[in-house]
């Protein structure tokens, strides 16, 4: 089967792209596989200065899990723009710009900056962001505030379609959903990390410098499923389903539930090549399946 897809203008050669903060700026794990063979790179969070991020440390194992807060560390746009974009191969593989500020206008200052760039093939915007003190996930809990985000990084993003990223830490993920589509979104990911802490009882410390951060891998996959469905029912436009992906099958249930395509994120700490891999075992599973199109699979949960 061919697994190409095509959404919000997008033509990707497979539905599996890498998760924004995963994966670097994409030039970092080309040494584990070929970057031409996915179907998009979503780079590393970029504001419109350089940040330094949060206090160490970052990162924290958990069961079926992790927690981070890494804070949005970046070069910033211009850097990237001048230093990392050129060394993508954008013409061969989507490049999504992630775009995180602390206002409506920065997001607005941010999508001009990369609307004339040729290697961009569509910015997500990160209203959902639970590690930062500044703005983060306040965009995206509230629908008021992410539409007037969506509105203003839609004035200025010429014709790249933009993508907004979603928090989870919400109680109905179907309003924002419908907030940001209503403002002119091409399309939605999620979810992004959920909130959550962990402690040392021996030192009766936090195990993250910044206290909480955000929760992915595994143990969040039922939720994130769950959320995508309901989206999906929500609203018209294309949806990118993220959230504890280490398996083929847990990418085609997504699909299943109705999103055009996946990004993987946690599954590139516990393997490096893991996105590289996806793509061929989902060539095998697709196979296996029997499923000729993805049109005859793609939201067709049965339910009754």
């Amino acid at each position: 089967m061919d697994l190409s897809v095509n959404f919000a203008g997008l033509k990707l050669k497979n539905p599996v792209i890498t998760a924004s903060g995963t994966f670097g700026y994409g030039v970092e794990l080309e040494q584990f596989g070929a970057l031409s063979t996915l179907g998009g790179i979503v780079v590393k969070g970029l504001s419109l200065l350089p940040r330094q991020g949060n206090p160490s440390p970052r990162v924290a194992e958990t069961p079926c899990g992790m927690l981070n807060a890494v804070g949005l560390q970046n070069i910033g746009v211009e850097a990237f723009v001048r230093d990392k974009l050129p060394l993508l191969p954008w013409r061969e593989t989507a490049v999504i710009a992630n775009l995180y500020a602390h206002s409506a206008d920065e997001f607005a200052q941010l999508a001009g900056i990369l609307a004339g760039e040729e290697g961009i093939a569509a910015l997500e915007v990160n209203i959902s962001c639970p590690n930062v003190k500044e703005g983060g996930a306040a965009f995206g809990q509230d629908p008021v505030q992410a539409a007037a985000v969506t509105r203003a990084v839609c004035s200025k993003a010429g014709t790249k379609p933009v993508i907004v990223k979603l928090s989870p830490n919400v109680t109905d993920i179907r309003i924002i959903a419908r907030a940001v589509e209503d403002a002119g979104a091409h399309a939605l990911s999620l979810i992004n990390t959920i909130t959550g802490m962990a402690v040392d009882i021996r030192t009766r410390k936090p195990l993250l410098g910044n206290v909480t951060g955000g929760l992915s891998g595994p143990a969040i996959h039922p939720v994130a499923l769950r959320m995508v469905h309901e989206a999906c029912q929500a609203v018209s436009i294309p949806i990118i389903g993220l959230g504890g992906i280490v398996s083929a099958e847990d990418a085609l249930e997504f699909i299943l539930v109705g999103a055009h395509a996946v990004q993987v994120g946690t599954g590139s700490f516990t393997r490096s090549d893991f996105a590289f891999r996806l793509v061929k075992k989902m060539e095998k599973m697709v196979a296996r399946l029997g499923i000729a199109d993805w049109e005859e699979f793609r939201g067709r949960l049965c339910t009754g």
